[in-house]
């Protein structure tokens, strides 16, 4: 049914957290995976030429190092998986890597950077809303207890 599977990473736990529903499905299909990864390019405020320089191959190392060791574990449960650090703007990246490679299927966390994602709009509804492939969303959040009531009002 879903011969590849396009599974992009933020970099939080939250969003690592579909990689076990992940793997059941892709063991089930006998699907390809990859990771992929989209490093934010644009630039806020002014830097030094020097900052700006390094600052998109420091990023890709990183990237590189967490996908690497996230597809190790991949490939240690059994599956074909690949990754790949892109650059721009995360929406318009994942829907055009997909569209691009042929994939059949993009499987996402909906809340990969927790609270912030509301402020600032969420990727996972832009995908959802524009990708030319189906698009599998896993709810992930964090749980947090509620405050005892006397931390509510204490000095």
């Amino acid at each position: 049914m879903f011969k590849k599977i396009l599974v992009p990473l933020d970099g939080s736990e939250l969003a690592a957290k579909v990689l076990p529903q992940v793997t059941e499905l892709a063991k089930a299909c006998k699907s390809e995976v990859t990771l992929v990864h989209v490093c934010q390019t644009e630039q806020v405020g002014e830097a030094t030429p020097g900052v700006i320089e390094a600052t998109p191959a420091q990023m890709k190392k990183v990237c590189e190092t967490f996908l690497s060791k996230a597809a190790k574990d991949l490939q240690g449960a059994g599956l074909k998986v690949d990754f790949v650090c892109v650059e721009g703007s995360p929406a318009m990246q994942i829907i055009g890597y997909a569209d691009k490679n042929n994939f059949d299927l993009i499987a996402m966390a909906t809340h990969g950077r927790g609270e912030v994602a509301w402020v600032l709009g969420s990727v996972a509804e832009r995908v959802v809303s524009h990708a030319t492939v189906p698009v599998l969303l896993f709810r992930v959040m964090e749980f947090k207890p509620p405050q005892l009531k006397e931390e509510f009002f204490l000095p």
